[in-house]
């Protein structure tokens, strides 16, 4: 007789538990699962890798001279340019370093200040557009805004000697071309999204109708004034005895915020023109 009675006391347990799990799966497929503080795209964790090393290499490894020859080997010199210069002797690589220095110079670093602060930025805005582009994009807009970064210092420092090194062109370029969706309804920065995913998927308005967006405007135009005080000297974050290429900084951005819809998979909003700005 013991066995019906405790069948019967356990069954009503059993019952309520059934019903508690399958209320709480219903609600795990109804309500989307929130995203990790740090969902760093593995890209973006390739890059970091890639820059660490080659500092690491450079620091650790490598000696005093033969990192000299690194740096004229690999680094951004406007000199190399200018045949009346006659350096021919003096910078290695020949013709060659003409042309892949528009992009390795932004693998070296001057510091861990350098390349720490530089490793933050590209967190922050290079995971966004690199969900958004996917890997082999991403690393081709990086390329190309790098390279955009040194034809801009080339064309304001002709002649100069000076090297240019660090890869924030391209986190320049990065915040141009985020600046294109991040505001967007329904964007990383919209106050009012909803949870869940999609944010750095959210189509993009064209050129000219993004820059009648305020937030887009102001983001736009704060990045010019600070990166104008790097150009005054009014601020520093590299050393007092390092300059910043500002200007490289500068081609980085347009390039970002221009060339943005040629690396663009995801299909732009077409009936946009006459929707108000949302608003500050």
């Amino acid at each position: 007789r013991g066995g019906p009675v405790f069948e019967t006391w356990l069954s009503p347990l059993s019952l309520r538990a059934s019903r508690l799990s399958h209320a709480l799966n219903r609600d795990a497929r109804v309500r989307p699962a929130r995203e990790p503080i740090l969902n760093v795209p593995a890209v973006i964790v390739l890059v970091l890798l890639v820059l660490g090393l080659v500092h690491a290499v450079r620091v650790l490894v490598l000696s005093e001279d033969t990192d000299q020859i690194v740096l004229l080997l690999f680094s951004f010199i406007p000199a190399r340019y200018d045949s009346t210069l006659l350096l021919d002797g003096l910078l290695p690589g020949g013709f060659g370093a003409k042309l892949w220095t528009f992009v390795t110079y932004a693998l070296l670093h001057a510091d861990l200040t350098h390349i720490g602060f530089n490793a933050i930025w590209l967190v922050a805005f290079g995971s966004p557009l690199a969900r958004r582009f996917g890997a082999l994009r991403f690393l081709a807009f990086f390329v190309v805004t790098v390279a955009a970064g040194a034809l801009a210092h080339l064309i304001t420092h002709a002649g100069e000697r000076s090297l240019v090194i660090g890869a924030s062109a391209a986190i320049s370029g990065m915040m141009g071309a985020a600046s294109r969706f991040v505001f967007e309804r329904g964007g990383p920065l919209d106050r009012w999204r909803p949870d869940g995913d999609g944010a750095d998927r959210i189509p993009a308005a064209p050129l000219l109708v993004a820059l009648r967006n305020p937030r887009v405007v102001t983001f736009v135009g704060v990045w010019f004034a600070f990166n104008l005080l790097f150009g005054i000297g009014a601020v520093s974050i590299v050393g007092e005895d390092q300059n910043v290429a500002w200007e490289a900084h500068v081609g980085g951005f347009v390039a970002g915020l221009l060339l943005f819809s040629l690396f663009d998979p995801v299909r732009q909003i077409d009936d946009v023109a006459d929707e108000p700005a949302p608003p500050l």
